[in-house]
């Protein structure tokens, strides 16, 4: 009986592994070209100025992403090193484009609400 159960058991344990495929796993798409207007290879310095403080930053290694967020849409900056400082190297929003990864009309609304608040005197 010890004889015949073993094989049993062994045959239904390579069935049971066999049972499920393995989970397949895809790639992201890559993001669509064209960085907007002249803010590829800005510095760190001149984004900040432009567009004030990022509301979120998360940090990989030596490159920075930062994000800045309006009440319609997101835009995240990739920065690189470059140098002693970080400099744009890839711009994208959320919603996207029409033609590129980056909404011209969202970079205008956070450039608005960065000067609209540095305007307000402070509390």
């Amino acid at each position: 009986m010890k004889q015949f159960l073993l094989p049993c058991v062994l045959s239904l344990c390579a069935l049971a592994g066999c049972a499920t495929p393995p989970a397949e796993t895809r790639l992201p798409s890559a993001p669509r070209v064209g960085e907007p207007g002249n803010l590829a290879g800005m510095d760190a310095t001149r984004i900040r100025v432009a567009f004030g403080a990022p509301q979120f930053v998360r940090k990989d290694g030596q490159i920075e992403i930062w994000r800045y967020d309006t009440a319609n849409c997101r835009a995240f900056f990739f920065m690189y090193p470059n140098g002693a400082s970080l400099s744009v190297r890839h711009v994208e929003t959320m919603p996207q484009g029409a033609g590129a990864a980056a909404d011209a009309g969202c970079l205008q609304a956070l450039l608005t609400q960065a000067k609209s608040a540095s305007s307000q005197p402070a509390t």
